[in-house]
């Protein structure tokens, strides 16, 4: 039986037998969650760690002059 057949018999039921549904599911839903504890998300921050250390603003400001020192000033 599909998610979307369960549902469309869930919101079938009365409101009363829809409150004992959740009463009825919730604990088991715990339970799962306690003996599957989800996965913890890797942080943003460590996502670039293996790269080294980021280039320093002369750095990026010797490679920038590098770059346009050969650019063709004719188009602009």
């Amino acid at each position: 039986m599909s998610l979307q057949e369960v549902l469309k018999q869930a919101l079938q039921l009365s409101t009363v037998d829809k409150v004992r549904l959740i009463q009825q599911i919730a604990p088991e839903i715990e339970r799962e969650l306690i003996d599957n504890p989800p996965t913890p998300r890797k942080l943003l921050w460590g996502l670039c760690a293996d790269l080294g250390q980021a280039p320093s603003e002369s750095e990026i400001d010797v490679a920038r002059s590098e770059e346009w020192a050969n650019f063709s000033r004719e188009d602009i």
